[in-house]
């Protein structure tokens, strides 16, 4: 009996032995391809593992003349002066609902885009389509943003100019607060609807070709055809593209947002990206607005982690 259980406890140790000098012989033997991996392995621990050590000053007073490890304690009064702030409200509406807004109108037009290409049978209109809808993405932000002062200037701009050729009013576009989300969605629309529809090119051309000749063959119309072969091919790029957009659902590149910010717009345009770099590396407030961040990246990962658990499930399409 006790040889028995002996030998059953043994089996297992020597099938992991085994199948661990097979995975050390793989590795000996591309040890070329494994060296290649060091770069971005080093990457990632020095610009994003090795950050995560100063964290711990969300929990503190720091200050940077007694460095991370001198600094004193204060655990979560950070996040409570956060949440008790009168302005709390404000900067997690503004984040909260230009992404919102962005993700229910930006996402799926760089889905209709790729399906426009693909359908176009001329294939030197689709390409000038594309370079077209490509362009935009490489303009600097600051051009832009320039680009936006000039034509919604209410002296001489010329949708204003427009506008009181019907007869109205000139509106100050980059000066109203109710103004402010629409104009930032829609140029972020423009600049990178081209960009982010190349993934779904991509994932149209591996669909099989006698898919759509036999619909063709059954009588399918071409927006039938669309909606049943073209659709359904790309749902599962779809469904990871959708995962990795709500895992940055917290997240606004605020260069741009800094950029079109003034006094006068202050109330829609001030979120919480902004919030930290005025009063973290403006005003030195480092520990308070990391523990801000530290919120904002919590409710991401969160965030992630839900969607890719409910994709997984409906789907069976997800990032693990």
């Amino acid at each position: 009996m006790k040889s028995a259980q002996v030998q059953a406890t043994a089996a297992p140790s020597r099938v992991s032995a085994r199948r661990g000098r097979r995975i050390w012989i793989q590795m000996v033997k591309r040890y070329d391809l494994y060296l290649m991996l060091l770069v971005p392995i080093a990457w990632y621990l020095i610009f994003h593992y090795g950050p995560l050590y100063g964290l711990q000053i969300a929990f503190k007073n720091f200050n940077p003349a007694k460095g991370i490890i001198g600094s004193g304690w204060v655990g979560f009064d950070h996040f409570e002066r956060f949440f008790d702030s009168y302005y709390f409200g404000r900067l997690l509406w503004n984040t909260l609902s230009i992404n919102l807004f962005s993700l229910l109108i930006a996402f799926p037009i760089s889905i209709v885009l790729a399906l426009i290409v693909n359908e176009i049978r001329s294939k030197s209109f689709s390409k000038l389509l594309q370079n077209i809808t490509f362009i935009p993405h490489f303009i600097s932000v600051v051009v832009i943003v320039g680009i936006l002062n000039v034509f919604l200037s209410p002296t001489t701009g010329p949708i204003n100019s427009l506008i009181e050729a019907f007869g109205g009013s000139p509106i100050r576009f980059l000066e109203e607060a109710g103004w402010f989300k629409t104009i930032f969605i829609g140029s972020n629309i423009w600049q990178n609807m081209g960009w982010q529809s190349i993934i779904y090119i991509a994932a149209l051309s591996g669909i099989n070709p006698q898919l759509y000749e036999a619909a063709k063959m059954d009588g399918a119309s071409r927006l039938r055809r669309v909606w049943h072969i073209s659709l359904p091919g790309i749902v599962p790029v779809i469904v990871i593209m959708l995962i990795l957009d709500i895992g940055h659902f917290m997240d606004i590149g605020f260069e741009k947002i800094l950029l079109m910010q003034n006094n006068l717009n202050l109330e829609a345009s001030d979120v919480i990206s902004t919030f930290v770099y005025t009063t973290g590396i403006l005003k030195g407030e480092y520990s308070y607005t990391a523990a801000i961040g530290l919120f904002n990246s919590v409710i991401n990962l969160v965030l992630l982690l839900l969607v890719n658990r409910f994709a997984r499930k409906t789907s069976e399409t997800s990032l693990w």
